[in-house]
């Protein structure tokens, strides 16, 4: 039994040491991009393009991302007239949680407190996937702080069963850190790739996404447990945000793939753009990832708003 136990704790040090190593080069593969601003409970890391003092663009992605998945291409072309900053939601990327993780109502109010810690006035408010979750509840919370929202295959409606790329991230709290710490990585690097073509389905995966969108980042163990939470966090939340819909007044207008394999369209932009009073959503033959795969139509589309 000694030797068991002995052996057991080899394994998890080897396997803690070999995650906090693959993370330490993941990192260094993919640095921090931007600066961060201080906002009660977080550091949120950002980056800011385009003229100073045109019309602002904020951008916020969605669960098991960051950043990069706009400035992979989207935020580039329109800064060309724009001023776009990307934001790493909390907990994300290389925003760097000061006080406990922070659910959808909490991202929104640090989302809103970075607003103000920029001096934007009234930006367009762009949310990816959960990124949508998070400003809707902006748009509740602090209606004041943007001119609108446009939202990108958004997470908008409670749903009872998570979709099947994310059922690994259902994981009891007390377990996250020490499967986070010994198998997540592993696993995330073994079964990574699939997971990642479910969530783009149909559409390809490009080749340089791990690296030049950041996908890689999703595999450190900060991330695994992140995920988790808001896997955890989110329907109990959704089930008290989405019947106050009908109380935002703001411009919300929504963009989905008709062939998104991880969230229903209909449901979350449908429904959805029906429910706010100033809603209306569009339809393109696509997955889930449209920022990065369907760069174009997702630019002129952002346009007309």
């Amino acid at each position: 039994m000694i030797w068991f136990v002995v052996a057991l704790a080899v394994v998890i040090g080897a396997l803690i040491l070999w995650s906090a190593y693959v993370s330490r080069g993941v990192e260094r593969w993919i640095p921090m991009d931007g600066r961060q601003v201080e906002v009660p409970g977080v550091r949120i890391h950002y980056v800011e393009m385009g003229p100073a003092d045109a019309p602002a663009i904020v951008m916020i992605h969605g669960i098991m991302s960051q950043l990069r998945v706009f400035s992979y291409a989207l935020a580039g072309k329109l800064a060309t007239d724009r001023r776009v900053i990307v934001m790493d939601r909390p907990g994300w990327g290389y925003s760097t949680l000061t006080g406990p993780r922070l659910d959808i109502p909490g991202q929104a109010d640090a989302i809103a407190a970075a607003i103000r810690a920029l001096e934007l006035e009234k930006p367009l408010l762009v949310g990816h996937s959960m990124g949508g979750a998070v400003s809707l509840a902006l748009a509740l919370r602090h209606p004041q702080a943007v001119r609108g929202l446009g939202l990108i295959a958004p997470y908008t409606q409670p749903v009872d069963t998570p979709p099947e790329p994310l059922k690994s991230l259902v994981v009891p709290a007390p377990l996250r850190p020490l499967i986070a710490w010994t198998i997540a990585v592993p696993l995330a690097m073994r079964r990574g790739k699939a997971s990642t073509v479910a969530v783009f389905a149909p559409d390809p995966v490009p080749e340089d996404f791990p690296i030049k969108a950041g996908g890689a980042l999703a595999i450190r163990p900060r991330s695994f447990e992140m995920g988790c939470y808001e896997l955890g966090m989110a329907p109990e939340v959704m089930q008290a945000q989405a019947p106050r819909y009908g109380e935002i007044a703001l411009p919300v207008s929504i963009l989905y793939g008709r062939q998104d394999a991880l969230l229903d369209p209909e449901l979350h932009g449908g429904k959805t753009a029906s429910d706010v009073q100033n809603g209306k959503v569009d339809y393109l033959d696509g997955g889930h990832m449209l920022p990065v795969t369907h760069i174009d139509a997702t630019e002129a589309w952002l346009r007309t708003l």
